[in-house]
């Protein structure tokens, strides 16, 4: 048996951990920046924020570069620990690819100081070989969504000291 696929992905931001953390779990801002892509549209973010509770996220997209028609991503988690504001750790599944198997997602917000903070986040998505296959697009996925948060909701300041 193969050893399981785990990505990982880290970014430092300009805001407290509880600033950060909240923003996974208040449907206001996760709708700016979770799963959302550059060219779809957040068209549904229903966040229940509690253990057993989960969340959907549906993304617009179009079906190809250019092309007028479009498609729905949807994105589906359940929560399995939520200890504010350090560890989020939820089950996910995207139903549009046909990945209804649900895999792993751990978030960890270390503070770095009053208005700065670290996330860690590790998508355990294990050892098949369609794991194998999605390791990078996953990892790029993740990447951006991170950026996305700091673009969308804590744009650095001059002068914050990491």
């Amino acid at each position: 048996m193969s050893s399981p696929v785990v990505v990982r992905v880290s970014h430092r931001y300009s805001a407290s951990a509880e600033r950060l953390f909240d923003a996974w779990i208040t449907p206001g801002q996760a709708s700016r920046f979770l799963f959302r892509t550059r060219t779809g549209n957040v068209m549904q973010c229903e966040i229940q924020p509690e253990v057993g509770g989960g969340f959907t996220v549906i993304d617009r997209r179009p079906a190809a570069e250019g092309d007028e028609s479009v498609f729905d991503v949807v994105h589906m988690g359940k929560y399995l620990e939520i200890d504010r504001p350090r560890r989020l750790v939820f089950e996910f599944s995207v139903l549009t690819f046909g990945n209804e198997s649900p895999t792993r997602v751990t978030v960890e917000v270390t503070p770095l100081g009053p208005m700065a903070s670290e996330l860690v986040l590790s998508h355990e998505l294990g050892s098949s070989e369609m794991a194998r296959m999605m390791e990078e697009t996953t990892r790029k996925g993740w990447v951006n969504m991170l950026g996305t948060i700091e673009r969308e909701l804590f744009p650095r300041r001059i002068g914050v000291q990491l």
